[in-house]
């Protein structure tokens, strides 16, 4: 197992040292249960009581923490912990790529060119046209499309889908069973019977993207789907054809975006919120989990519609009183009418 000295994590981030730099550590562990051959860190500072406590072989810290943390303890100390340990992850991270070299029950077009260093993992399929750069990582069973271009340092996990004339970026990361550039949800109604509206945009992705498990992206209509650099999209999300993702936006699991929707940069969306398609959401908002988003967006801030759980008995009321919410504002109303 690889270990890592104080000094070289130390310089890995650019830490102030507090301790004995050669002492070594092999991995990363919570604070309560880091032993002496583990990283920890602090990332909120209702957990300082516990830093005098740890047993951890070293402690990031800020310079705010210190003063809870036991005078023998080996200390990494920097501005922000949890960016430092973010860092720290990669560093030390251990997981293995998706594939390594090019199996040989890889089905690779002949006309598809690859780049230096790539690997195709076993059954991946990848078709005709297609431009993969140096370093691009394909996962076990995975399907790329025709034409469809991938940028350097891109993996794919296993079982990952993407369609014919998509473009991804460098340095993207896209977890198993998602399926990117698959048909718009769109149709016309004649009389009751629903016909098909080919969908010949495609999904134009840009760098340093992540893209959760089995989330899918929808191939634009007629222009493309973007997702702007530096996205990050949770699990089983939805995005629909034509929307727009700007630049650093985060989006966590089972979110529903519908079509031709644009949101703006570091935009927050929280989980199982569903947003109406066809309108705009400004830059800088956050919207709280299980938002219901039916209208634009103009103003920067927090904006929130899921209902907060109650107890049955409780919630019983509420719903009663929702019913009868019509009649209590006419009543309402009629006394006013009668005040004035």
């Amino acid at each position: 197992m690889q270990t890592y000295s104080l000094k070289a994590l130390a310089e890995q981030i650019g830490a102030t040292i507090r301790g004995n730099a050669d002492v070594v550590v092999d991995s990363i562990a919570p604070l309560d249960k880091a032993s002496a051959n583990q990283l920890t860190f602090i990332s909120n500072v209702k957990f300082r009581e516990l830093l005098a406590q740890s047993q951890a072989g070293v402690l990031v810290v800020s310079e705010s923490d210190v003063p809870f943390c036991a005078e023998q303890s080996n200390l990494l100390i920097v501005k922000d912990p949890y960016v430092a340990y973010a860092l720290l992850a990669q560093y030390m991270d251990d997981t293995p790529k998706a594939a390594s070299n090019i199996a040989e029950s890889a089905v690779i077009s002949d006309r598809a060119l690859l780049g230096k260093n790539v690997s195709v993992g076993a059954n991946a399929v990848i078709e005709e046209g297609v431009i993969l750069g140096d370093d691009v990582v394909i996962g076990a069973g995975c399907f790329i499309g025709k034409n469809t271009k991938i940028g350097d340092g891109t993996q794919l996990w296993a079982n990952v889908s993407v369609y014919h004339n998509v473009q991804i970026g460098q340095r993207c990361l896209i977890q198993s069973g998602a399926v990117i550039g698959s048909d718009g949800f769109g149709y016309a109604n004649d009389r009751g019977r629903w016909i098909k509206i080919p969908q010949t945009g495609g999904v134009i992705i840009g760098n340093n993207v992540e893209i959760g498990a089995c989330t899918c992206i929808d191939r634009g209509a007629l222009d493309a789907t973007v997702i702007e650099d530096n996205v990050i999209i949770d699990n089983l999300c939805q995005i629909a054809h034509n929307v727009h993702i700007g630049t650093g936006t985060a989006v966590a699991g089972g979110v529903i975006m519908a079509g031709s929707l644009k949101v703006g940069r570091y935009c927050l969306i929280g989980g199982a919120s569903v947003i109406n398609g066809h309108m705009e959401i400004c830059d800088k908002v956050t919207i709280t989990g299980m938002g219901m988003v039916m209208r634009p967006i103009t103003e920067p801030g927090i904006y929130s519609s899921g209902i907060p759980l109650q107890t049955n008995k409780e919630w019983r009321k509420t719903a009663a009183l929702t019913l009868d919410i019509d009649k209590m504002n006419k009543r309402l109303k009629n006394l006013e009418k009668k005040l004035r």
